[in-house]
């Protein structure tokens, strides 16, 4: 079940969407190791991007084990963006993947993100812009079905999908709920389907309620899609991707013992701290480790025990104590 993205081969059709806070160098390489494909940035603003700092080292962190890799990025000025992606060209990620998609109040208020789905033009402006840019470097796009959650002709989405395509885009992720939805309420699959229909010979990835590696292979059946990006699903099961392989090829997906986990959580721990200090890498795993614990047996008692730590001392210890040292 291979999936290609303009010249970019991937073997498997079932990547890590991009996860603010989530899917930074130390996950993303977790992930790859447990049978990742394909991974995503968080997003980056651009002008983040272009401005040399401490702020730019931490966003912008790349490996050879963490190929391929999509950058994305995010911003409002078609200039400044197609910059963006030159600088990330340079740096040698393999797709330039531009975010027309987020949610959050404080990026669409900024007319970032979600907010280009109400500006076709603008938003079909950047992609132009940036495919010039980095000529041979595949170019995707992020979008949702609509602005407004009553927009159900989503006229807006057809004509940034359309016109981005025209312009040479390589693929478009498509998430089926509104920018106003946010995460409630259950993703339109039908519109994925729809959008499949539409563009049969052109590379369409789907997202969301991707909740478990049994839903993107279904997510993949039903719809026709030629990728499924998991993204909440996937935090806190960096072994999503293996056992979506072990479906795939038919076989029960492999569920990790628990001193398996525990030295996933411990490798995530060590890869924190070298890719930023270990105070900031603390503090990364003490709220990582609340989602590890979805997959533990005593899940509660364990998030319970996790709250009150402070010291990397009190945090091995509480790990050690649940899944066995």
């Amino acid at each position: 079940m291979p999936l290609r993205i303009g010249d970019v081969a991937i073997d498997f059709p079932v990547g890590l969407g991009a996860l603010a806070g989530y899917s930074d160098l130390p996950y993303r390489l977790i992930c790859r190791s447990l049978g990742a494909p394909f991974c995503i940035t968080e997003a980056m603003l651009d002008r983040q991007i272009l401005l040399e700092g401490k702020l730019r080292k931490r966003l912008i962190r790349l490996d050879p084990a963490d190929h391929p890799v999509a950058g994305q990025i995010m911003g409002i000025e078609p200039e400044t963006m197609a910059e963006a992606a030159r600088s990330l060209d340079r740096m040698g990620f393999d797709i330039i993947d531009l975010n027309f998609a987020c949610p959050v109040r404080k990026v669409v208020s900024h007319k970032r993100g979600g907010a280009l789905m109400k500006d076709p033009a603008r938003a079909l402006a950047t992609v132009r812009a940036v495919i010039e840019a980095v000529p041979g470097r595949p170019v995707t796009l992020k979008l949702r079905r609509s602005f407004r959650t009553s927009d159900t002709a989503n006229e807006d989405f057809w004509a940034i999908a359309r016109g981005a395509f025209e312009a040479g885009a390589a693929a478009i992720a498509v998430h089926a709920r509104s920018v106003e939805q946010k995460y409630t309420g259950r993703a339109d699959w039908g519109f994925l389907a729809a959008v499949k229909r539409e563009f049969p010979d052109r590379t369409i990835l789907g997202s969301g309620d991707v909740t478990s590696p049994a839903e993107s292979l279904r997510m993949l059946a039903e719809t026709g899609v030629d990728g499924v990006l998991a993204a909440r699903g996937a935090i806190g099961n960096p072994w999503f991707f293996g056992q979506a392989r072990d479906l795939a090829a038919g076989r029960p997906p492999r569920q990790p013992a628990l001193d398996e986990q525990r030295e996933v959580i411990y490798r995530h721990f060590r890869l924190a701290s070298e890719a930023y200090d270990p105070r900031r890498g603390l503090k990364m795993l003490r709220h990582c480790s609340l989602q590890y614990a979805k997959m533990h047996p005593r899940r509660t008692d364990l998030r319970n025990a996790l709250v009150p730590v402070r010291t990397e001392a009190e945090w091995r210890a509480v790990i050690d104590a649940f899944y066995g040292a």
